[in-house]
């Protein structure tokens, strides 16, 4: 059974950072994408970013560009969320989610097989 485990929630003052990591466990480590969605109150989910395991292509949300940088350590099954310059718009419940057999997509358009339980982050201004 797959399991995702985030952490490195909290809370930060506008223009701070923060670092979300998530380890997956139980799924294949041939050919996968690992992303981050967050969910703010009162409004739908949404892809943050994501990143093939071949290859390593990067995916973004347009409003974090810049100020998110997502990894991959293959070795560990963990994808880190760094993020810098955070704002008060960053708040949300933040989701990792993993895909399998899914290179060469878009990762803001895939169907993600299994999700975290979530971390909270927020942004006091």
């Amino acid at each position: 059974q797959v399991q995702l485990v985030e952490s490195g929630g909290g809370s930060v003052q506008a223009g701070g950072s923060l670092r979300l990591s998530c380890t997956a466990s139980g799924g294949t480590t041939i050919n996968f994408a690992m992303a981050w969605f967050r969910q703010a109150s009162g409004k739908e989910r949404e892809f943050v970013a994501g990143i093939h395991n071949l290859g390593g292509s990067t995916y973004y949300e347009n409003s974090v560009k810049g100020r998110f940088t997502i990894s991959l350590d293959n070795a560990k099954n963990t994808v880190y969320l760094q993020m810098n310059t955070l704002n008060a718009e960053d708040t949300a419940v933040y989701y990792c989610a993993v895909c399998y057999y899914c290179s060469g997509y878009d990762l803001a358009d895939v169907e993600y097989n299994y999700w975290g339980q979530g971390t909270q982050v927020a942004v006091s201004s």
